[in-house]
């Protein structure tokens, strides 16, 4: 399973740009998953609902199925974040997974970045930053640039990058 990261400060766009990229890598015959990071708390269940009362009345994981999909609610209760390779492990092998976040990993990625933001590139300091998308022109880099709204020139570098072939 090849691995490629969107990476970027908080409101630069990260998963805009995914849901661009997604439609673009699987219709180019490619089986894709995406893995996101949160720095927030977060439900994925709803007061009311049988599996946040059994989450709430202390299950340590909820498992949610029907005919359409399945989700895993695990509660690290007390214990550390799972790392990005725990959770890969977790995951059924695709051709590709895309990881929003967990941009102190050292996986290959684009870093996405929004002058309007007002933060700097994560580029050069992170070195396994290969590529940048931006909402507006960047100076020479040494790496591609490419703009927000090119999801499909993103997609094929993807691609290219990490030596896969489109059907």
């Amino acid at each position: 399973m090849r691995i490629f990261g969107i990476a970027g400060w908080s409101g630069s766009g990260k998963t805009t740009l995914i849901a661009g990229l997604l439609p673009e890598l699987i219709g180019m015959g490619l089986r894709v998953s995406t893995l996101k990071h949160s720095s927030h708390t977060f439900d994925i269940d709803k007061p009311g609902k049988d599996s946040y009362v059994h989450r709430a009345a202390g299950a340590a994981e909820v498992l949610v199925s029907s005919v359409k999909r399945w989700a895993l609610i695990h509660e690290n209760l007390g214990e550390p974040e799972a790392s990005l390779e725990d959770l890969i492990r977790m995951m059924t092998p695709v051709d590709l997974l895309l990881v929003e976040g967990f941009k102190a990993y050292p996986h290959a990625k684009i870093e996405v970045h929004r002058q309007a933001n007002g933060k700097p590139l994560l580029y050069p300091d992170d070195p396994h930053i290969v590529a940048i998308a931006s909402d507006v022109a960047m100076p020479e880099t040494g790496i591609p640039r490419f703009g927000l709204d090119e999801a499909a020139r993103i997609a094929r570098f993807i691609i290219s990058h990490c030596g896969l072939k489109a059907a």
